[in-house]
């Protein structure tokens, strides 16, 4: 605003010096016509008083339509610039914001890609435990029933030694109480193995 009040001051006093320097010109310019009245410019007080006259109109001009006018062309300016500056602002924020928008997808993009390996892997290790587990207990069920078979053939020939020596008893007391002949002895032996097999 100073510079354009420079320029104008510079102007005013321009126009202040074209004035002065027309002057004689005029001054000739009446003398060549008669010397006398009635030409365009008068030389005397009169056009001292308009050339004031002039200067104070443009003094005035100056202060009331110029000032205010500079002025309100520096504040339109000004709110000019602040919206550009504004919108400026809102452009780098809407960028920030996209970017951190762009950062975010990416890192929970990541997070899932992590949470499905992860998961992936955690049911590869449930599968494989539970494969063991399934193993170890049939492992454990063939053992079970190996052992009740050992057990139960154990069982089977301790009762076969018991009957085999109740029916030896028997057979003994059988022939202890006949004094038979051997004959008569193998066919009480067989009928009581026989028994046995049934």
């Amino acid at each position: 605003m100073r510079q354009r009040g420079t320029f104008w001051l510079g102007g005013l006093v321009r126009a202040l010096g074209l004035v002065l320097l027309a002057l004689p010109v005029a001054a000739l310019a009446a003398e060549e016509h008669g010397g006398g009245g009635g030409g365009l410019i008068n030389l005397d007080k009169s056009l001292i008083i308009q050339a004031i006259n002039f200067i104070i109109l443009l003094v005035v001009l100056h202060r009331v339509l110029y000032k205010p006018f500079l002025a309100k062309m520096n504040e339109r300016t000004e709110a000019i610039r602040k919206s550009l500056d504004e919108a400026q602002a809102a452009r780098a924020q809407a960028a920030k914001q996209a970017e951190e928008n762009a950062a975010r997808l990416r890192q929970t993009y990541a997070e899932a890609a992590e949470i499905r390996e992860r998961a992936v892997k955690e049911a590869g290790e449930e599968q494989r435990r539970l494969v063991e587990a399934a193993r170890a207990e049939s492992q454990r069920l063939v053992e079970s029933a190996r052992a009740q078979m050992d057990a139960d053939i154990r069982r089977a020939r301790d009762e076969l030694r018991r009957e085999v020596s109740g029916i030896a008893v028997a057979v003994a007391e059988k022939l202890v109480r006949r004094s038979l002949d051997d004959a008569e002895h193998r066919r009480i032996v067989d009928d009581e193995i026989a028994k046995i097999r049934a």
